[in-house]
């Protein structure tokens, strides 16, 4: 994935005064981890013990729906605007590593959990290594 990403940074048009290969990474994690959050709710819902797992399901959506928004923020180049995207990717950030922790705390019993727990550590690397960088 992180290759088609970059492939379509390389074709844009114009300047991009940022990281290309920094940013592709960033975007792919994005993506990445809001389909395994999706997934992960949708596991959760599935499993008997399911009211105990309200809170890793909402939390789950909310990274979800974070990631996609900050992946779709971040591949848009033209207006760019630092403010915003520093902001959305301080929210990525933190989404993740809510979700991150609720996803551990129920990684011992469940896998989808574990394998959600590590894309959202990722992710959330991924956008503090782009903050870094602005």
């Amino acid at each position: 994935m992180t290759h088609t990403v970059t492939a379509m940074m390389k074709a844009y048009p114009a300047e991009i005064r940022n990281d290309r290969e920094l940013w592709a990474e960033c975007i792919a994690a994005c993506i990445e981890c809001e389909q395994v959050c999706t997934a992960c709710a949708d596991s959760c819902l599935s499993e008997e013990m399911v009211a105990d797992l309200r809170r890793c399901i909402r939390t789950d959506l909310d990274c979800a729906d974070i990631c996609g928004t900050t992946a779709r923020v971040m591949s848009r180049h033209t207006g760019y605007d630092a403010t915003i995207t520093r902001a959305v990717l301080e929210a990525c950030a933190q989404a993740c590593a809510t979700c991150a922790d609720e996803c551990a705390g129920h990684a011992d019993m469940h896998e989808h959990c574990r394998i959600c727990a590590e894309a959202c550590r990722r992710c959330e690397e991924a956008c503090r290594r782009v903050l870094a960088s602005l």
